[in-house]
């Protein structure tokens, strides 16, 4: 049986939402919960896509406010799988904003999250089809995201260390 390996611009998705009243805070800015909610749903379509089959949240490593988003304003998610493991999967969320009515856009925010390749029935975690980058861009997140879950597999094992000193 052959290993199945996909490019990175198979599963990408775009995701386009409005900040409605509703999505605001008193200030007249988006909630950051409804922020992170569309992230979520952009990464989980993009790994599922990238599995066709369900995906679902593992971890979200970093998330950033850096600017201010505003009712009206039109938030665009762009949604990559940056590398993938055995079940695993590291998915990158870009997140911009477009004034609707300069049409200026911004770069408001990225996000990582690592989600899980996972058998319907069972739920038990499966294999993920491997990613072939082929821009330099697209090699650069490739080994950042390798860096990353070097990183928080470090972190987990430092965790667990730390677990068994205090029992």
């Amino acid at each position: 049986m052959s290993e199945v390996i996909k490019s990175v611009k198979e599963s990408q998705i775009e995701m386009i939402e409005l900040v409605l009243p509703n999505d605001t805070n008193m200030l007249g800015n988006l909630l950051g919960g409804r922020l992170m909610h569309w992230i979520d749903i952009a990464a989980a379509l993009t790994a599922s896509r990238h599995c066709n089959n369900i995906a679902v949240t593992a971890a979200v490593d970093n998330l950033t406010f850096n600017c201010a988003i505003h009712l009206g304003e039109i938030v665009r998610l762009k949604a990559s799988v940056n590398r993938a493991f055995r079940t695993s999967m590291e998915i990158g969320v870009r997140v911009e904003v477009e004034d609707i009515i300069s049409g200026d856009v911004t770069h408001s925010n990225s996000a990582y999250l690592t989600f899980v390749n996972v058998e319907k029935d069972t739920f038990h975690p499966v294999s993920v089809p491997q990613v072939k980058p082929a821009s330099a861009e697209e090699k650069r997140r490739w080994e950042q995201a390798g860096q990353r879950r070097e990183q928080r597999l470090n972190e987990e094992s430092g965790l667990m260390q730390k677990k068994v000193l205090k029992q």
